[in-house]
């Protein structure tokens, strides 16, 4: 009896014991980075224009691409000789601009992503307010986001800098490597406090463009709070989003102060 109590007594420590450590050990499995990509802007469902279609030849065009008599090769040869021959001729002027073509063309728009959906891009949507008036909090707040400010123009490279608040780092680079989102200020004080930090720090403003580049995880996580503000409307929808800065512990977070859409496009 004492051994079969000494067992039952046993078996209930050793699951109290087991209970108690799962108050203090939690397993928690790694969080998985989400990207929020999207397809770059285009030119959406306009029409294409006749210049662009494509049809099929008929049965009456099919005797064109029947190979022709030697005699009718070399006229259609004399020919283009000929014709070229007035194309240079007329290159050999004094004119100072050549006249302009009455072409069509097609109905695509300009840039990459020509035949893709019609997305209004990031850059032309996105606003952010910062909301401080002190420039050592604005420079925190940069700092803490990872956001790097850069001086454009007036030489052949960017300057940059950053971490101004923990001893400010400076680099040159060309500015075409660089493919991170950036915005710069229209108007404002916060417009000053970026010429004023880059200024103070020997990157001179004058007659110059001030950017603010985004690390690419700022811009995603921009990109993720969009997203669920927009409680499942399509992309394509999205006109304009206004960001804001705010208090988080003991650094900051993001947050989505409005967003408009555009009107659903007829299905």
């Amino acid at each position: 009896m004492l051994i079969a109590l000494l067992i039952v007594i046993g078996f209930f420590v050793t699951l109290m014991f087991l209970l108690w450590l799962t108050t203090v050990f939690f397993w928690r499995t790694k969080d998985i980075a989400v990207e929020w990509l999207e397809e770059p802007a285009g030119r959406g469902e306009h029409a294409k224009g006749y210049e662009r279609d494509l049809e099929e030849p008929g049965e009456e065009e099919l005797e064109e691409l029947i190979e022709p008599q030697l005699a009718t090769s070399l006229e259609a040869v004399t020919d283009v000789l000929s014709t070229q021959k007035a194309a240079l001729d007329s290159l050999t002027t004094d004119a100072e601009q050549s006249g302009k073509g009455k072409g069509k063309g097609d109905s695509r728009q300009a840039g990459p992503g020509g035949e893709g959906m019609n997305i209004i891009p990031r850059w032309e949507r996105w606003q952010i307010k910062y909301q401080t008036t002190s420039r050592a909090i604005y420079a925190k707040q940069l700092d803490f986001f990872q956001i790097e400010l850069a001086a454009a123009g007036g030489k052949p490279v960017v300057d940059y800098a950053s971490s101004f608040t923990r001893g400010v780092r400076k680099r040159q680079a060309p500015g075409d490597k660089d493919d991170r989102l950036y915005f710069s200020w229209k108007t404002g004080k916060l417009k000053q406090f970026d010429r004023a930090l880059l200024d103070s720090n020997g990157i001179s403003t004058r007659n110059r463009v001030v950017l603010q580049f985004y690390p690419k995880i700022v811009e995603n996580q921009l990109a993720l709070l969009e997203r669920d503000n927009a409680k499942g409307r399509h992309i394509t929808e999205y006109k304009r989003t206004v960001f804001g800065v705010r208090n988080k512990g003991s650094g900051y977070e993001y947050y989505v102060i409005s967003q408009d859409f555009r009107p659903r496009p007829k299905s």
